[in-house]
């Protein structure tokens, strides 16, 4: 009887000893040991309730669930592009401050336009040459990456990948140890010599797995049957541009992309589903082969999903390949939220989504369904203003650049003319202000003499960066984009171009929701308050009390 019961109770010990080891493994780290910042492009806030009844339980729908979720996020300036808003997550502050204010500006003293992520100084690694001419010198300020690595004596490891440079390059920041992108001449994610010499072995073994030639052997057609898309327009509408022309599923990739035998164009790639998958795969290898998470030093690593940026400027929003890439990019972020749970572990992860713009509809189509919209067609307003100047102040080129809504002066033909610049900033945006689609016009000089406080001329103003920023600056109405080659474009302080979802997940993230107004800013400050670290040294952004109280 006293062996019976001795035995029951080192059983008893036995299974509460395995239960406390189980829970102790869930009790959070001091510190999380992982940051992973995942930022898809053009995702606007609506999709998550449009396409929820079709997302996986273990994607977005768990963050949401389990976390913390922001639901009136919005940036706080007024060009909202990819790139750009990389800057303003990582920063904690406008472009006014950070000085990335669109993906090129004009430089006058050099006259020549300049890419955000240019630098001549730098080639590529591991790829095209061509393709390697960047870095983040561009960036003005410091990012929470940055005073992560700064606080530690560089014992944090930062990592950032995306199909495009610009998102994967600032995300990192300055210090980061390694930016990676993807190189569609050769097939393969690249970086330049700005961090490395030479490609790490597991992005090498990875590279030769040659995973983009399988890929673009495969066709893109829908996950579910079609006649399930009832949250999109049919497949054949005439409110798409498609792939030169081709806006019906299926799409053969090889066909599309105008591949031969021996020779392949893996473009197209980022431009579909499969350019999520391709960032997926690469960044779960990153994650072992760096070994993030690992120590007690907090490790950062940023993730942008940009195929959903060229797929909704070609089909628009209402499209059902909008509406299949986003189903698909959910259940990859599920099989990686898997991965990283095992890696990691929950308690010791901390996860935000959100995402780098959203996108307008398509205007075509919102007119036919009797509601103001347009195309503003720049290239006219353009030549029509240059007419203009030339018979108010005799022929010149008084123009040297048209970018992102933004018009650059001859500052230097201006002064030989003995002209006040402000006076013809004034003339060229009250000129401006006559065309169809334009809303407001707003010269530098008033935007650097005038403190704005609110509404759209704040928005504005934490756009202008008095080194970058054109002379005239201008704001279209709401539903108009400039005319381009896609259906359709994003670079609005509108609702649907800078509302866009913010979720916090793992860690010590409770469940919640948060309805009060939250900046895009305050993300890094967050950050920043969560590893009692230096904030962002151009930070603006404040820290979200219902998250660090």
């Amino acid at each position: 009887m006293v062996k019976t019961t001795l035995y029951a109770v080192v059983i008893m010990l036995f299974q509460y000893c395995n239960v406390y080891s189980q829970h102790a493994k869930k009790i959070p780290s001091e510190k999380p040991r992982l940051i992973v910042g995942i930022i898809v492009s053009q995702m606007r806030y609506d999709y998550v309730f449009r396409f929820w009844d079709k997302l996986s339980d273990n994607g977005i729908k768990l963050l949401i669930d389990r976390g913390t979720f922001c639901k009136n996020t919005s940036f706080n300036y007024l060009y909202s592009q990819d790139g750009v808003g990389h800057a303003s997550i990582v920063t904690g502050t406008t472009p006014s401050n950070h000085g990335i204010i669109a993906q090129q500006w004009y430089l006058n003293l050099q006259d020549k336009m300049e890419q955000y992520t240019e630098d001549p100084s730098h080639k590529a690694v591991g790829g095209d040459y061509d393709n390697g001419h960047h870095s983040p010198r561009n960036l003005m300020c410091t990012t929470f990456p940055d005073e992560l690595r700064l606080s530690n004596d560089f014992r944090s490891k930062v990592f950032s990948v995306a199909l495009e440079p610009g998102p994967a390059i600032f995300s990192a920041g300055h210090t980061g140890n390694c930016s990676y992108w993807f190189d569609p001449r050769t097939g393969s994610w690249i970086t330049s010599t700005y961090y490395t010499d030479s490609l790490a072995a597991w992005a090498k073994e990875f590279n030769d797995k040659k995973l983009p030639d399988i890929y673009l052997s495969q066709e893109w057609n829908t996950l579910f049957p079609i006649g399930q898309y009832t949250e999109s327009l049919p497949d054949n509408n005439k409110y798409e541009t498609g792939y030169d022309g081709r806006i019906t599923f299926p799409y053969p990739l090889t066909e599309i992309s105008g591949s031969r035998k021996n020779q392949k164009n893996y473009t197209i790639l980022m431009k579909t589903p499969y350019g999520n998958l391709l960032t997926k795969d690469f960044v779960s290898s990153l994650v072992i082969g760096e070994e993030l998470g690992k120590d007690d030093y907090t490790d950062v690593l940023m993730v942008s999903f940009t195929a959903n940026e060229s797929i909704g400027i070609l089909f628009g929003p209402n499209s059902i390949e909008v509406e299949d890439a986003l189903i698909r990019l959910d259940l990859e972020l599920a099989h990686f939220f898997q991965f990283l749970d095992s890696h990691v572990g929950k308690e010791n992860m901390l996860i935000f989504l959100t995402s780098g713009s959203g996108v307008a509809q398509v205007p075509s189509y919102l007119v036919d369904s009797k509601i103001p919209a347009g195309y503003f067609n720049h290239l006219g307003a353009i030549a029509l203003l240059k007419s203009a100047l030339n018979n108010t102040y005799g022929r010149g080129n008084w123009v040297k650049a048209y970018q992102s809504q933004q018009i650059f002066l001859n500052h230097t033909l201006i002064e030989d003319s003995k002209l006040s610049l402000r006076d013809v900033q004034d003339y060229t945006a009250q000129f401006m202000l006559q065309f169809a689609g334009v809303a407001n016009t707003v010269t530098s000089y008033t935007l650097q003499s005038t403190n704005f406080t609110s509404g759209i001329f704040q928005k504005i103003q934490n756009s202008y960066n008095q080194k970058r920023s054109g002379d005239v600056m201008i704001n279209l109405k709401a539903n108009w984009v400039e005319k381009g080659s896609g259906s359709t474009d994003h670079n609005s302080s509108y609702a649907y171009d800078s509302k866009i979802p913010l979720i916090w997940y793992g860690w010590k993230i409770g469940r919640g929701t948060i309805t009060r107004p939250v900046d895009i800013t305050d993300i890094a400050p967050t950050i920043s308050t969560f590893l009692d670290i230096s904030y962002p040294n151009a930070c603006t952004g404040s820290p979200i009390p219902e998250l660090v109280q």
